[in-house]
């Protein structure tokens, strides 16, 4: 199955539907780039009750029609032109530079779709180059992991949520986190509390915003979290997030490096930190196809 992108209302927008650990996307083939995707155009898409409903798009173009559009103004080095890119959109329109269950999801959408092959596939992102493995496919359903790079520590910092502050660890992961390890803190307390409340933060620390992670202390190995991702609100699942949650528990924990099982609401992703890096690995589900039509 390979799909075309019609920008076209008469023939609608080809799409399609996934999600990972319920972090989900509409992903739109545009191999050459031709749709004008605006911030209108996404936020129809991601409306759950006027459009198809997402956290956000993802757009699979390659890296050079992507630069010749204009729509990304220089290739993240180490990107090449023939590289398929994430144009990774959050569901209120805002461009966002990276989502690790993104790139899950989209790697799967490049094997169903024939654009890849199972195996390791270079997915480019405004974050650079993120090599993903299709570690096991079985059509709808693959298990895949990513390399997330190296975490970059940034200091720590505080948010205030549902009238409660919280100490966290800032982490940028190709975009910024404050992950917030609240000691004493268990899962059944963790799903009570007001994640889904728009978070204060110091926005001189954050200027373009942050994802904010509370999370419970790591225990044999087990974390639980909820976010709320900026441009979004409160999601099922963050990748970038859960990387950076296991850095934090691992930090509170005196650790910098092992291997962390992250529980969200959307089920449970493997993190693997080590000096060389980062790699996140977990479910990617593509549930429909079809075309959107829109109402302008």
């Amino acid at each position: 199955m390979t799909l075309t992108c019609q920008a076209s209302q008469s023939d609608g927008i080809a799409f399609l539907k996934g999600h990972g650990t319920l972090n989900d996307f509409v992903i739109l083939p545009d191999d050459h780039a031709e749709l004008d995707l605006d911030e209108s155009l996404v936020r129809s898409l991601c409306d759950r009750r006027g459009g198809i409903g997402a956290d956000g798009v993802l757009r699979v173009a390659t890296a050079g029609a992507l630069l010749d559009r204009g729509v990304v103004a220089a290739l993240p080095d180490g990107v090449d032109r023939s590289d398929w890119f994430m144009d990774y959109r959050n569901a209120d329109g805002s461009i966002a530079e990276m989502c690790g269950n993104g790139v899950r999801v989209f790697a799967h959408a490049l094997v169903m779709t024939g654009r890849a092959q199972p195996g390791s596939i270079r997915v480019g992102t405004r974050s650079g180059p993120r090599p993903a493995e299709i570690v096991s496919h079985s059509g709808s359903g693959a298990l895949v992991k990513v390399d997330m790079g190296q975490p970059r520590l940034l200091g720590l910092s505080s948010a205030e949520i549902g009238g409660r502050t919280f100490a966290g660890l800032a982490v940028d992961m190709g975009n910024p986190h404050l992950a917030c390890v609240v000691p004493g803190l268990d899962s059944e307390n963790l799903a009570t509390m007001r994640v889904d409340q728009a978070p204060l933060f110091d926005r001189n620390f954050f200027p373009d915003g942050v994802n904010v992670e509370i999370a419970t202390p790591i225990v044999d190995g087990r974390v639980s979290m909820r976010v709320h991702e900026r441009g979004a609100g409160e999601t099922m699942s963050c990748g970038t997030g859960i990387v950076a949650t296991a850095v934090a528990a691992l930090a509170d924990a005196g650790e910098t490096s092992g291997d962390v099982v992250v529980v969200v609401p959307g089920g449970e992703v493997q993190v693997t930190l080590r000096d060389a890096g980062s790699w996140l690995a977990g479910p990617s589900a593509l549930v429909a196809d079809g075309r959107y039509w829109t109402t302008q």
